[in-house]
């Protein structure tokens, strides 16, 4: 491997500067993926090997990140249990014509075979993984329990979570039905692409923050830790990010993983004193600086550094995914201030 900066800090060994990439790197904030897209539409493009290849190299090629993260969407593997999905270009996000509402619902759904079932992301993985040639490590990744089941119950992003809460609070054993059921389906695929060529695999509850903290440990994380000790032996570091789980830094520190993602809203100097030297730490830049002048974004870069400190165990990212109108000459900055910034902190 020619640059394995990201794989080291995820092992909290030295590196001369602090590794960068970006949630969401790959898509519409880049010009060569909008062409991309004005070609088929997104699950044409999650679903066909050589363009999703093709859309995970854009950011390394274009914006000399330190890691490549494969392109698809976390809601293929629901899709895979039996669902239909849609996902239109109206702006109204990705849906579940028939969300799971019920016990029946729940029990239709399928134990997938990724290598069969999701082919397409193993393919693409194996095709990238050939075309990075050891430029860069390739990062794969799964929706967690938890946030697979919102979206397979709410039927879509929801703003109250009524549904899928009622379940919650309501029939607990039934969510803890389907969750185990996720969790297991989750763990599965995660192993198949490691197996496919994905060096680093990142868990992203999007939606744990909507929980109360209790709720959290029993609904969100206790299923982590299970897909988390599913794959674990197979080498390959684990990420864990979740948003809006502050309240949760050091439960999450101790599931297993070998690094924490933290969103925007963290005090990452705070956070490592936490978590000590358990685990590497990744973040977390407020997607919104990238909005503002190049100088504001180096002086929020060095901000984070200075709060993280000297020593290993740092991989810098954005505290949620990349906006799509952000201006990709300010991403660029972006990149470039953590790498050229950080080498005085190694």
């Amino acid at each position: 491997m020619h640059s394995d900066l990201f794989l080291r800090a995820c092992l909290r060994q030295p590196t001369p500067r602090t590794p960068v990439w970006m949630m969401r790197q790959a898509g519409r904030y880049l010009p060569a993926y909008r062409e991309l897209r004005k070609k088929v539409d997104f699950l044409r493009l999650c679903t066909t090997p050589e363009l999703a290849s093709e859309a995970t190299l854009q950011p390394v090629e274009l914006l000399g990140v330190d890691a490549a993260i494969i392109f698809s969407d976390i809601l293929v593997l629901p899709e895979a249990m039996g669902m239909e999905l849609v996902i239109g270009d109206s702006g109204g996000g990705p849906r579940f014509p028939a969300p799971l509402r019920s016990e029946q619902d729940i029990g239709r759904l399928m134990q997938p075979d990724p290598m069969a079932d999701l082919h397409f992301v193993m393919e693409a993985l194996k095709i990238t993984r050939r075309r990075l040639n050891g430029s860069v490590p390739l990062i794969g990744f799964s929706g967690s329990p938890w946030t697979l089941a919102t979206y397979m119950i709410e039927g879509g992003r929801s703003t109250s979570f009524r549904f899928v809460k009622e379940i919650l609070y309501n029939c607990p054993a039934l969510a803890h039905k389907l969750l185990d059921k996720l969790a297991n389906a989750v763990a599965v695929y995660l192993s198949a692409q490691i197996e496919s060529g994905a060096q680093a695999v990142q868990i992203f509850d999007t939606w744990g923050g909507v929980l109360a903290p209790d709720d959290f440990r029993s609904f969100s994380l206790r299923y982590i830790e299970q897909v988390v000790a599913a794959i674990r032996a197979q080498g390959a570091p684990i990420i864990v990010f979740c948003r809006g789980c502050a309240h949760s830094t050091d439960l999450i520190a101790a599931a297993g993983c070998q690094v924490v993602g933290l969103d925007w809203t963290v005090d990452i100097g705070g956070a490592r004193k936490l978590v000590g030297d358990r685990v590497a730490l990744q973040g977390n830049l407020d997607p919104a600086i990238l909005y503002s002048s190049p100088a504001r974004i180096r002086g929020e870069v060095k901000s984070i550094l200075e709060k993280f400190g000297k020593g290993a165990g740092h991989i810098f990212n954005l505290g949620h995914g990349i906006h799509p109108d952000t201006p990709v000459e300010h991403a660029r900055e972006f990149v470039q201030a953590v790498q050229e910034e950080s080498v005085r902190y190694h």
